[in-house]
This record gives structure tokens, sequence and C-alpha cells, in this order.
């Protein structure tokens, strides 16, 4: 193994990436660039019948969107490419090749419908289910071979004793060799399953640690075994501790969304997905919640993950990405905004608006946005040509249809005669004009508000008035007049 840390990210070409996935990388990520090592994209596509198209664009899509940056892959290259399984067959049939030349492996003709048999019967039994070895035997293995088909290759399992791994999240791990069957290595259309390809790839790559989800703990002994086989050093392991939903059991489609894409569509923030993502099994203490890119760097740990599952809390997140909306410059929501305008265009928006007028209207919905989803419900009558509302809206509680329209009259009159129509100006007529007509200052800036944007809340009215201009405000109050 290298002196320094080589981590690989090796997702499957089969759909949009889960946040498990995600979860995966950000792992590996972190602990290479607070090592000074290196970060490798693999992709894994040798089960070839499952490959959906895109999904390795969407894949190093969401990578970029959270910012996570890599080393070495199919797009950048690197010393120990392809970066692909499919465009390294070669290597793992050698390395089958060598198996079978040893002894540690050996061609099976069992097809489809003799093990969907045996299965079934082993069901029956209520034995345990796997491969009864009947290939092991040379003749057997001859007079299968003598019926025709194309084999598979299987890994020679040890009948006795144990395999232990010295996993850096759980231990010592120990596993019952009699409980595995020997397992498929080489498929019959040439293509490897995961077991031999990435045992062969993490060693032909160099890689230090293996870092990858819980569920992959159980095929632990089959991979030591298969690099002590091919006479290969092992890396370290670090299995990571699976993602619940709120009800604890393992997150699914039925608990909301699990395509991190589809964060990305309701308006979540990168930043704050990848520290929501990074507190699911690890944390440096018990009180600090916020990281930043730079922090997670420096104190990300292996030794600090958990092993118990992490569950998945929506209500953090939001938590999370309300936090990092509210710490975001003007600048930097306005242009967070008009890049999710443009890839989701909104209903209320009908079309993105010009930079420098959204940097005057974001610092007044900043405070109020959880997502990015929540701002164009509450500006989108800024960029409307004229706002739509039901009249009986602008009559608030304790008034009239007449009071009302004499209250806006009045306050047209006071908003005309301003010399400056600025915010503070705006304020400093309207709160006196409430005492002068007898009403309450909610219910005159209720009706004007509902005048000017069409809502019962809105931003800050003053304001917004302000950034609408008296031209617009003073039309949209004697239209609202006109309809009482």
């Amino acid at each position: 193994m290298p002196d320094t840390v080589r981590v690989r990210f090796p997702p499957s070409p089969t759909g949009e990436p889960h946040v498990g996935n995600i979860r995966s990388a950000i792992f590996n990520w972190l602990f290479a660039r607070g090592s000074g090592g290196s970060f490798v994209i693999r992709i894994e596509d040798t089960d070839q019948s499952r490959k959906v198209e895109g999904a390795v664009e969407a894949i190093l899509e969401t990578l970029r969107w959270l910012g996570v940056d890599w080393d070495e892959g199919p797009d950048v290259g690197g010393d120990y490419g392809p970066y692909v399984q499919s465009e390294r067959l070669d290597l793992y049939r050698g390395a089958a090749d060598d198996l079978l030349a040893s002894g540690g492996a050996y061609e099976c003709y069992c097809g489809p419908e003799r093990l969907d048999a045996l299965r079934r019967e082993q069901g029956k039994r209520k034995e345990r289910v796997g491969y009864d070895g009947r290939c092991r035997d040379p003749e057997a293995r001859r007079k299968a071979a003598a019926e025709g088909g194309t084999p598979v290759v299987r890994f020679m399992m040890p009948a006795e004793g144990s395999t232990s791994i010295d996993d850096v999240v759980r231990g010592e791990v120990t596993f019952d060799n009699a409980l595995i069957d020997d397992f498929v290595i080489l498929k019959s259309d040439g293509f490897p399953t995961y077991h031999l390809a990435s045992v062969v790839d993490d060693s032909a790559m160099r890689i230090s640690h293996v870092l990858r989800a819980e569920e992959w703990l159980p095929s632990a002994p089959r991979h030591v075994l298969l690099y002590r086989a091919l006479g290969l050093d092992l890396p370290r392991f670090a299995h990571l501790p699976i993602i619940l939903a709120p009800d604890r059991s393992k997150l699914s489609k039925r608990h909301g969304a699990t395509s991190a894409l589809e964060y990305r569509e309701m308006g979540y923030v990168p930043q704050a997905m990848v520290n929501f993502l990074t507190l699911l099994g690890w944390s440096l203490d018990d009180r600090t919640e916020i990281f930043s890119k730079d922090e997670l760097f420096a104190n990300f740990s292996l030794e600090r993950v958990s092993k118990s599952g992490a569950v998945f809390s929506t209500d953090k997140l939001a938590w999370l990405n309300g936090h990092y909306i509210r710490e975001s410059s003007p600048e930097e929501l306005a242009d967070a905004l008009l890049e999710y305008w443009g890839r989701y265009p909104q209903a209320a928006i009908s079309e993105p608006p010009a930079r420098d007028h959204l940097l005057k209207i974001v610092p007044l919905v900043r405070e109020r946005l959880k997502t990015l989803a929540d701002a164009a419900p509450l500006v989108s009558f800024f960029f409307a040509e004229e706002v739509e509302y039901d009249s009986a809206e602008l009559v608030q509680k304790g008034m009239d249809a007449e009071s009302t329209k004499g209250a806006l009259l009045a306050a047209e009159t006071a908003l005309h005669g301003l010399d400056e129509f600025d915010a503070e100006s705006i304020e400093g007529v309207l709160r006196p004009l409430a005492s002068e007509l007898g009403v309450k200052v909610g219910q005159l800036l209720g009706s004007l508000r509902v005048a000017t944007t069409g809502l019962r809340v809105s931003p800050p009215l003053f304001e917004t008035l302000e950034i609408l201009g008296r031209d617009r405000c003073l039309a949209a109050v004697r239209t609202a007049a006109g309809r009482l």
C-alpha cells in the first residue's frame, strides 16, 4: 500500500445517486483532503443489465453541485486508468485465470435452471440457501461441461476456519468461512462480479483505504480472501453506518426524496447538504453542528465515525439550509436564486429578473427562507406587471369597504407628496396617517400590502414600496381604491 492516502468513490451507473452513496463519497473526499491524499472516481458498470443512460453524468453533476472535487476519474484521467470498469475487462480475466491456475477458483457449468431448483429445494428443507459446490469436484465438472454452456468462474472458499478484518470503524470482525458459499467472480458474459472487480481495481489503483457502506460488510471476508489468493496487499477497511429514516427503518423512497439531485430541485443549497450528510455518522463533539468546508477538512477523522445508524432528519436539514441562506451575502443569494430559477423555472416568475434588481430584494426575504424554493412566492410580485388578489382581502378586520377606500386614497395622497420615496420617508408619513384616519397602523398597512403586493404576508412593507417605486405604488393604490 502507498504511504499516502488514496481513496475511491465507485458508483454504479444504475440511476440518480442516492443520498447514502453521496454520503460515502463525501466521507472519502473529506478523508483524502484532510490527509493530503488523493480522491479517485471509478465507474463500476460491470452489471450491464442495470446500466441507465445518463447515470454517470448525473453522478458527476451531483458531486460538482456539492463542490466535491476529485483528483482522478473518467473525465480527468490519471496514472491508473481507465476509470470505467467495462474498459478494464482484460485485468479481471487475467486475475480469474491466475486463480484458476492456482486452484483458488474453478469453472462452474451449473445454469440458472439448476440453481433456481437448488434454491427452492433448500428453502423447502429450511437449509441455508447457497451454491452446493457441485462443480468443485473435477469429475462432476467434466460431466457438466460435456452438457454444453458457457461457464462462470467461482472462487473456492475454505471449507473450515474463519476470516477476520480489522475495520477502522468497527474493530475486528470475524466471519465463519463455512457460512459463505463459493461465489461467482467472473460471469458467463466475461464481465466480473463486484467482488473480483473491486479487489483487482483497488489494488491496481493503489487504494489505501476502502470506505464504504455498512451493507458491504458481509462481503468483506470474500474480498480479504481474494486479496490473499491473488497475493495482493490489503487496504484498510472502514464500513460506514447505515442511514435510517426517522422511524429507524432503512431510508427509502417512501420516506421522501432519496436522490441528491431531488434535494437540489427542492431548493437546498450545497453547503447545507455537505454539512448535513457529514453529520450522518460523524461528529466532532456533542454540540458543534455548523462546519465550513475547511473546518471539515481539518477535523474529519475515521476514528470519530459512528458504528450505529444515523437518522436522516429533514427538519435538521431544513434548519441547516436556512442557516446557510441567512448567512449568505445578497450577492451570493441572488446568484443562487438566479441559477435555481434558471434550472427550475418558477410558474410565479415568468423569467429570471435582472441581477441588480434582485440584489435590492433578497435582503428583505433572506431571513424568511428555509429553501430557495420558498423565495418565488414571496418576491414574484416584484416582477409582475400587475398583482392579483380578491378585492375582499383589501378590507381589514374592523373596517369596511368605504373606510378602506378612504384610507387608500389618503395614503395615495400622502405618498404622492413625498420628496424622497424611500423606506424611512414612507414609514414617516404612513404611521401618523393611520392615527389621523382613526385606524390602526396594521389596518392601513394591511390594505396597502394587499394593494401593492397581492399578499397578506409580504417582505417588510416600507422597503418593498421603496423598491416598487413611487409610480407603481400610486397606480396600485388607485386601482385598489377603484375596486371597492
